[in-house]
């Protein structure tokens, strides 16, 4: 018979330095997320990937980099064998939109826009900011190829990027113009993700659809009924962008509707509610991880002369580019304009038009939202190419813009 074998014990201080590891290793990691939830780092982290995008794609690594894009896995049977891009932007991007859900819940709730004298200001702005653009870029595209699909993709701004560039330069300005900016920010997703369902939903099939709704009335009666564990909840989301997608409708809007239907409000002897937690979870995934990856995956644009001459006499890309730049500027601002003079809003004490006009100009900032419509309205090819340019040169221009009209007002209030 052979002799029975024991494994040796862990001695008491190899224990302490596992034990030390395992700290450390768990600091580390909260350290990051910690850096990851501040508006400075997710904007740089989503400008590196862009960065690192546009460096790959006018590089010889070109070719490498539109086949892993293009590479395709997933089941067939569930109507998800995607492509790696499209796995970024269904997939990764609805953790964005789960986090947009959340904050705008929040703002409904127990926020700015609770008080619908309060709200009236930036949802006004917000309103503006959107049928502006829109109208703009509809005007310059009209009767150009392609032109009639163009309108939508200036009515977005990017949360992150405008938070990021307000965060940097706007340190020393009223907390009341971040508010507004939020604000503002989300009401303006909440239209471009109904834009999304809405138009550009060719198709729908009725069963998947009616089971998404099925999925999603039960997590919404299981945070009312308080029921916990946060396994069955990641099950039911799952489910739920699963079927959505399956449904025609594009899987995105599964994360806003998980979003709101997230408790926000604490029980008595509650730490905190189930919405902050889940934010508090999935904010770093999705600054760090999720975002950066769709714009990496979504940014890769041959950029060159002819490219950048292309944008400026192609008239959609032209649209879209004064669309942002230019109707997004007039659109806050103008909403806001006509909102206090109608007395439906106050403008707050500490802000004055100066403030809001530079706000306004950083709102053009439409990024990841517009990048995520320009894929969704045009076909892959150089007429995508130059909308996505047209939106990144945008974005550049309105976010550059922005940091010396803030930086301008940090001077005067500080004279």
């Amino acid at each position: 018979m052979g002799e029975s074998r024991t494994r040796p014990q862990a001695s008491p201080r190899l224990k302490r330095m596992r034990r030390r590891r395992a700290q450390a290793a768990r600091g580390a990691a909260a350290e990051v997320a910690r850096f990851l939830r501040t508006e400075q780092i997710g904007g740089l982290v989503l400008l590196g990937a862009t960065a690192l995008a546009l460096i790959i794609a006018n590089s010889p690594l070109a070719g490498a980099y539109q086949r892993l894009s293009a590479y395709a896995f997933g089941p067939e049977s569930l109507h998800l064998h995607l492509t790696v891009a499209q796995w970024a932007q269904d997939g990764l991007l609805t953790v964005f939109f789960v986090v947009a859900g959340l904050e705008l819940k929040r703002e409904l709730v127990v926020g700015e826009l609770r008080d619908l004298r309060q709200a009236a200001l930036p949802i006004a702005g917000a309103i503006g900011g959107m049928l502006v653009p829109a109208l703009l870029c509809f005007l310059v595209a009209f009767g150009a190829p392609g032109g009639g699909d163009a309108w939508a993709v200036p009515v977005a701004t990017d949360i992150a990027f405008a938070l990021a560039v307000l965060a940097i330069c706007a340190k020393d300005l009223p907390p009341s113009l971040r508010v507004f900016l939020l604000s503002l920010a989300i009401v303006d997703d909440l239209g471009a993700i109904l834009l999304i369902a809405i138009a550009f939903t060719a198709h729908v099939a009725l069963l998947p659809l009616l089971g998404a709704a099925a999925v999603l009335v039960a997590y919404g009666l299981l945070q009312q009924f308080r029921i916990r564990g946060w396994w069955l909840y990641l099950l039911l989301g799952l489910a739920a962008w699963a079927l959505v997608h399956a449904s025609g409708v594009h899987a995105t809007v599964a994360g806003v509707a998980v979003g709101l239907l997230t408790r926000v409000k604490p029980d008595p002897g509650e730490h905190e509610p189930p919405a902050t937690e889940l934010e508090h979870r999935l904010q770093p995934i999705s600054a760090g991880i999720c975002v950066p990856l769709f714009a990496f995956f979504a940014a890769g644009i041959t950029i060159n002369a002819g490219a950048l001459t292309a944008i400026f006499t192609d008239r959609v890309s032209l649209g879209v580019l004064l669309g942002l730049v230019v109707g997004k500027t007039v659109g806050v601002l103008g909403g806001a304009a006509i909102a206090v003079r109608t007395r439906l809003a106050a403008l707050p004490e500490a802000l004055n038009w100066r403030d809001l006009f530079a706000v306004a100009v950083v709102t053009g900032c439409g990024f990841t939202v517009s990048l995520l419509i320009a894929e969704l309205a045009f076909a892959p090819g150089d007429q995508q190419s130059r909308v996505k340019g047209a939106v990144l040169l945008a974005s550049l221009i309105a976010s550059l813009l922005a940091a010396a009209l803030l930086r301008r007002q940090v001077r005067v209030r500080a004279r």
